[in-house]
């Protein structure tokens, strides 16, 4: 019989950097130790902004079940091909680190090679979308160790009523990294200046200051400095405000392992112009928003000219968005269901 929730064993948790930092796949990691522990499930967390991160985790009782960001895998690598002998070791993949975008294509080789060098050697990884799980079969993990567990969704106590004026306030909520496409939105933007729009970015402008830097320039260039505001990071209780006022979601990422920005913007009845880009049709239906390619700077300025001038369209979208949001995981049982495939891969 297997045990409950409360009287499982504990695990340990490595993580990149370090888990305060306000990025999705920090905040998905931060509900997950968190939902683990309120059930009575002891949780180690180790962060590998530790000058001796390597040490605990290569400390670690033997059997212990010990969950990797796949961020940290990097400057792990020495290590897991011991540690898969004497840990029970799960994968926690929430896009694969050779698939970000932005970064030299020699470091993205290398990157891709420590995947596949690495990720056969645990005893399964978990993802959230169908999309990263088909990345990492693609960097040879077999499919029977590959567990797709998506995150929950934050949603708001009380839906404001529905949206059917016209749309002016666009928010995108993305850290200014490559990969998220700043620019691409700004360039689809710029030949609509003389639509009443707003955007306001929210997003840690030092995360990549190169591209926010390149980001400010495209703002100045074309003279928007009045239209886009770049708010910086912001705590989650701040974002929710931020989705609560705004009448749009708007994004022009280049790749999304899952998308919980795109999901909360659903559940505060956002529409949205969007991109298929990695997981993202996963999360937004049509119904919910107009997708478009990714980098396709015409398909995109024409899907946000069709937003900003058919109200009718925007009150569709907002109406499908609702109803998308009613079938997401909220967090509890998101949590539930990433500890039963935890303990599934790792044997506990």
């Amino acid at each position: 019989m297997k045990p409950s929730p409360a009287t499982r064993p504990g695990l340990a948790f490595v993580v990149a950097g370090r888990l305060s930092m306000l990025t999705g796949g920090q905040l998905f990691n931060r509900h997950i130790i968190e939902g683990l522990r309120r059930s009575g499930r002891p949780v180690r967390v180790v962060e590998t902004a530790d000058p001796d991160a390597v040490r605990q985790v290569e400390a670690l009782p033997a059997g212990t079940a010990t969950v990797i960001d796949e961020e940290a895998l990097p400057g792990l690598a020495e290590s897991i091909p011991a540690l898969a002998g004497h840990l029970r070791l799960i994968a926690f993949v929430h896009h694969p680190i050779s698939e970000e975008y932005g970064s030299p294509a020699a470091e993205l080789r290398r990157l891709a090679a420590i995947e596949r060098r690495l990720l056969p050697r645990f005893r399964g990884v978990l993802c959230p979308s169908r999309r990263t799980a088909a990345g990492v079969a693609a960097l040879g993990v077999s499919a029977d160790r590959i567990a797709v567990t998506p995150p929950g969704t934050e949603k708001p106590a009380t839906l404001p009523p529905p949206r059917s004026g016209p749309v002016r306030r666009l928010l995108y909520v993305a850290n200014l990294i490559p990969r998220k496409g700043h620019a691409v939105l700004i360039e689809a933007l710029a030949p609509l200046r003389d639509l009443p729009w707003q955007l306001d970015c929210i997003g840690a402008l030092d995360r990549d200051p190169a591209t926010a830097d390149r980001v400010r320039r495209r703002v100045d260039e074309h003279g928007l400095g009045e239209r886009i505001r770049l708010s910086g990071a912001k705590p989650p209780v701040e974002v929710a405000l931020a989705y609560a006022a705004a009448d749009a979601f708007v994004s022009s990422s280049l790749h999304e392992g899952y998308g919980m920005a795109w999901a909360e913007a659903m559940a505060w009845g956002l529409p949205q112009v969007t991109t298929t880009a990695g997981a993202v049709a996963e999360v937004v239906p049509p119904e919910a928003g107009i997708l478009v390619p990714p980098g396709n700077i015409e398909a995109l300025s024409t899907a946000l000219h069709r937003l900003l001038t058919d109200r009718r369209l925007a009150a569709s979208l907002a109406m499908g968005a609702r109803a998308a949001a009613q079938r997401l995981p909220d967090w509890p049982e998101a949590v539930r269901e990433w500890a039963t495939a935890f303990d599934r891969l790792a044997g506990t």
